[in-house]
């Protein structure tokens, strides 16, 4: 039992599921850090100086709900779905212009040669 948990444990796409959930939260980190500390305060700051307020958090609508914390969500959302629109059609080009180069005509065999040179003798 224990050499077959290994083996699946072990299955390349185990160990690529595991690389891409660790890069995808480091990732997340990156993404929240750069939406939380640089992009929502710069769109909304105009909201929060108009409300007299100093951090996102404290944005709310009838003193519970916190649609600071949601616009944030939402601007993070729509930034990775961006990036990975991204990736995703820069992986469709290059797969595009793999698909795109022309195969090399196969070499004539050397008996085709051999008949077709004789086809044109005789014709002579």
């Amino acid at each position: 039992m224990l050499k077959e948990f290994k083996a699946f444990a072990m299955r390349g796409n185990v160990v690529d599921l595991a690389v891409g959930v660790i890069i995808g939260g480091a990732f997340g980190k990156i993404v929240g850090s750069l939406i939380d500390d640089v992009i929502t305060p710069l769109l909304l700051k105009p909201a929060l100086e108009a409300a007299n307020l100093s951090h996102l958090d404290q944005l709310t609508a009838f003193g519970t709900v916190k649609y600071g914390v949601f616009l944030s969500s939402v601007i993070n959302f729509v930034i990775v779905a961006f990036i990975l629109f991204l990736i995703i059609k820069g992986m469709n080009a290059a797969q595009k212009k793999e698909e795109a180069k022309p195969a090399a005509p196969a070499p004539t065999p050397d008996d085709i040669k051999l008949l077709t040179e004789i086809r044109d003798l005789l014709k002579k």
